[in-house]
């Protein structure tokens, strides 16, 4: 198992790149957002987040801190939202994952509140 260190998923994520953030997750692999239902499987978690991405103009993620236990990682960091009003938000998260066998997300979690993304 070669699972993706944090920089790399969110240099990723930051790119916003869907297809390259979909190969990131099994075929069964889960993303939870914030409080929404569990988006499943690559297809359904690129749609749900390119619908997310429509939202904004661009994000930043600052790593500070990882941990990582075996298949599970634990990160906190902050992320600076770019609106496309041209303002910035930066706003606390803690990501969770755990990856199978073959280094792919099975389940993904990210706790945040994006409220003043949106203020």
């Amino acid at each position: 198992m070669v699972a993706p260190t944090a920089a790399q998923v969110f240099a990723i994520v930051d790119s916003m790149d869907l297809d390259a953030l979909a190969e990131l997750y099994a075929d069964d692999g889960s993303l939870v957002f914030a409080n929404r239902p569990a988006l499943i499987g690559p297809a359904e978690i690129r749609e749900g987040v390119g619908c997310f991405y429509d939202t904004i103009a661009g994000l930043k993620h600052t790593i500070l801190a990882e941990w990582t236990f075996g298949a599970d990682t634990v990160i906190e960091l902050t992320v600076t939202y770019r609106r496309h009003d041209g303002g910035e938000v930066t706003i606390p998260v803690a990501t969770m994952w755990h990856v199978d066998h073959t280094g792919k997300f099975d389940s993904y979690r990210v706790y945040f509140d994006l409220s003043p993304v949106y203020a």
